[in-house]
């Protein structure tokens, strides 16, 4: 009987499930979609029972496709041994007594906490909150939005029972457990990363409730057993052990082979976003917050320092300047300047930005234009702005955990030029995997060790893929001295690039 575990990550644009064999290999994925909702500017919400119908479609799928795969082949029977869970971090789901949803999820990227977080640290410092829980208030956290909801909906906020995240609420409907795990915990605001367990001393602090919130699991626990009228609808056995997993960043991480045991060892992530992984085994913040400090998987921690717009940053340049041409053409322009984009510096803060700045307002500018720059050279200054961000970024996490090496994922990572660009500025050498999974895959990696098929992380690393390309950094005094210059333009403009909801 070949033995199989499956992998499903709840997104923010859709869900995928994947079937993966014990050997590392997908024998069957699927994909489905559902709305965001953004009822006012700055709020996004999503409506759980998509989540939950767009999951069991998915999972249906898969196992529709694995039994077509064993008719087809004629191969052994299949058993599925383990289902493990990854989602998108921070989003609130709150319960009443029955297990109801009260109100739509608030997501991860919602803006509407901005007084939240200036009541959290009226009461508890900043300082505080860093050192308890290893990043500051924000805005797109958890416990900001608990604080939202009490002041303004506070009916909804009569009737709640307790709040989820968005995996772990998706786990409740599968097993009708309730329970998270530290990666997850520690982006709601209020996890103490020293014992990994909610902080009292915080919650009573604000006068919350500490039974709002689920207990707390091992990444690789069992969550809970599958229902048998989910397992029915869904062709998977009834009692099938679902195992807590871990938030999208920290299970795409394992998904790479990304562990507390290799500390020299991160990732960067060109999508929309951009975004690096660093482990740590000590739960060490940055004293001023300017990259946030969360649980990793495997019993340890990792610092992230995002940048809003990286990949974004590249596709608002093609669909408002250059729309009828395609991203590998847009390289090829950048390659037609040179190191420096000849002068010309790009601050990718169309979004604002998170690392090290923590400013949703601040906004994003070409500088030092002149008559002689050409396409190129704004193309290519796009690139080298993204990368002189992620190095802002870096240069935090270094004061904290040497990174010797990043494995490049992401969009951004198909490209040979900006691989280069990036390692010569962030000046680390970068790997790109021939293959990546995503966090679906660190989901079934995470259920293999859950179940025993592998007694820990690392012997399950032996599995993934070896095949990668390595581009080693060049020292460039070009982009140093652009690097100087960059990092005066936040502080510079600061006056000036604002958003034009802030200039009202």
């Amino acid at each position: 009987m070949a033995e199989l575990v499956i992998g499903l990550d709840l997104g923010t644009g859709g869900v995928r499930a994947i079937a993966v064999d014990l050997q590392g290999q997908i024998i069957a994925q699927a994909t489905s979609s559902y709305p965001l909702l953004t009822p006012q500017p700055g709020w996004t919400e999503q409506n759980p029972s998509d989540w939950v119908e767009a999951s069991l479609d998915a999972l249906s799928n898969v196992t529709q496709q694995l039994e077509g795969h064993r008719t087809m082949s004629g191969d052994k029977p299949l058993r599925v041994y383990a289902l493990g869970l990854s989602g998108q971090m921070h989003g609130m789901v709150p319960l009443d007594a029955d297990g109801n949803v009260i109100r739509p999820a608030i997501l991860w990227n919602d803006q509407r906490t901005g007084k939240a977080v200036e009541e959290i640290e009226a009461i508890v410092p900043r300082q505080e909150l860093i050192q308890r829980t290893g990043n500051p208030a924000i805005t797109g956290f958890q416990l900001p939005k608990l604080i939202w909801l009490r002041s303004e909906e506070p009916q909804a906020y009569a009737r709640l029972q307790q709040i989820l995240l968005p995996k772990d609420y998706l786990g409740y409907v599968l097993t009708g457990e309730r329970v998270t795990e530290p990666s997850d915990a520690s982006g709601v605001g209020c996890l103490n990363l020293a014992n990994r367990q909610w902080d009292t001393d915080i919650l009573n602090a604000l006068g919350i409730n500490v039974e709002l919130f689920p207990s707390v699991v091992e990444s690789t626990a069992i969550a809970g057993k599958l229902k048998p009228e989910i397992a029915s609808r869904v062709g998977l056995p009834a009692g099938l052990p679902v195992i807590a997993g871990g938030g999208d960043n920290a299970a795409a991480a394992i998904g790479l082979g990304i562990s507390s045991s290799n500390l020299n060892r991160g990732s960067l992530s060109i999508g929309t976003s951009g975004v690096i992984f660093a482990p740590c085994d000590r739960p060490i913040p940055d004293p001023e917050g300017r990259v946030h400090l969360f649980c990793h998987v495997d019993g340890g921690y990792h610092l992230l320092g995002v940048t809003l717009a990286a990949g974004g940053s590249l596709r608002w340049y093609r669909d408002t300047f250059a729309p009828h041409i395609a991203y590998t053409e847009l390289m090829d322009l950048a390659a037609r300047s040179q190191p420096g984009a000849r002068g010309v510096l790009f601050l990718p803060h169309l979004a604002g930005e998170r690392s090290p700045h923590l400013d949703p307002d601040t906004r994003g500018a070409w500088v030092n234009l002149s008559l002689a720059h050409t396409q190129a050279d704004l193309i290519r200054a796009v690139l080298e702005g993204v990368a002189f961000s992620l190095r802002e970024a870096l240069e935090v996490i270094t004061e904290i955990t040497p990174v010797h090496q990043l494995l490049a994922t992401g969009g951004g990572a198909r490209s040979s030029i900006w691989l280069q660009i990036l390692a010569d500025i962030l000046q680390t050498q970068l790997i790109a995997p021939s293959s990546e999974e995503g966090a679906a895959y660190g989901a079934a990696i995470l259920a293999m060790v859950g179940v025993g098929a592998y007694p820990n992380l690392e012997a399950a690393f032996a599995i993934l893929s070896q095949d990668s390309n390595t581009v080693q950094p060049q020292a460039n005094a070009v982009y140093e001295e652009g690097f100087k210059r960059y990092k005066l333009l936040y502080e510079a403009l600061k006056g000036v690039l604002r958003s034009p909801e802030e200039n009202d």
